[in-house]
């Protein structure tokens, strides 16, 4: 879709997009910076999430690789994580666009404090991951790649995140093994509900593509770095993320 924009909001949002792009391949939780930047420019919520979508895959294929070609993904693991977030991703996706408008910002915030709930209630997240043996590990997967991918299709916000924390409490991965592996599902999310948003037009394209431009270059750079400083510096980032997560759905309840 096209839609008037001015030269501030693409300035803004493009920036925006950059530092999303970095944190998001450490860490996850890009897009708590790019959906309530995109909802303060857009009037309506689908198309922020659309557009949102329409950055966010560009991002998400970088950064996939930079970790693939560093190795540091499960790749037995990858084809069903992959299968599995498309799934959830479509049925998430496809239930958003049947949502009328003034509901999904409750509902979305309603989403952000599950999450936020779900993660600071991770004392596991503070310590270093213990490899272990996990009971039928693949229903595991498919449970947690279907699940995360419904909730990115729907809403997004948070879901790099989750994942990362459920591939270490879970299956027993390193930091570093887990925002690898996260990205997986994350670009199976992300191919699924762009092409979805894109068919039923509410991806607003002037914005999208500067901002995806800047994804890719923010997402590359952050897995560099994750892959580089490894295990203690993404958790770090994993608890910042959290922590920023939880102050904004504190600004958000009290405004």
């Amino acid at each position: 879709m096209t839609l008037p924009v001015t030269a501030s909001a693409i300035v803004a949002l493009s920036g925006a997009a950059t530092v999303a792009g970095f944190v998001d391949a450490i860490a996850g939780g890009g897009g708590l910076v790019t959906v309530p930047a995109l909802m303060t420019f857009v009037p309506s919520t689908h198309l922020a999430l659309g557009t949102n979508k329409g950055q966010a895959v560009f991002g998400a294929i970088s950064s996939t690789v930079s970790f693939w070609r560093g190795k540091g993904v499960d790749r037995q693991r990858a084809p069903l994580a992959f299968l599995c977030g498309c799934v959830g991703a479509a049925l998430g996706a496809l239930l958003q666009l049947r949502v009328r408008p003034g509901p999904l910002k409750p509902i979305a915030l309603a989403l952000l404090i599950a999450a936020a709930a779900l993660v600071a209630l991770r004392p596991l997240l503070t310590r270093g991951a213990v490899p272990r043996e996990t009971s039928a590990p693949g229903t595991r997967l498919v449970a947690i790649a279907v699940a995360a991918g419904f909730y990115d299709g729907f809403f997004g916000p948070g879901t790099g995140t989750l994942l990362i924390i459920a591939f270490v409490t879970l299956h027993g991965d390193t930091m570093v093994r887990a925002s690898g592996n996260a990205k997986i599902v994350n670009l199976a999310s992300n191919l699924t509900a762009f092409a979805i948003f894109a068919a039923k037009g509410t991806i607003i394209w002037s914005l999208a593509l500067p901002m995806a431009a800047c994804s890719i270059l923010g997402a590359a750079a952050g897995a560099r770095v994750a892959m580089k400083r490894g295990d203690a510096f993404v958790r770090i980032a994993v608890l910042a993320v959290v922590c920023a997560l939880v102050i904004k759905l504190a600004f958000d309840l009290v405004r």
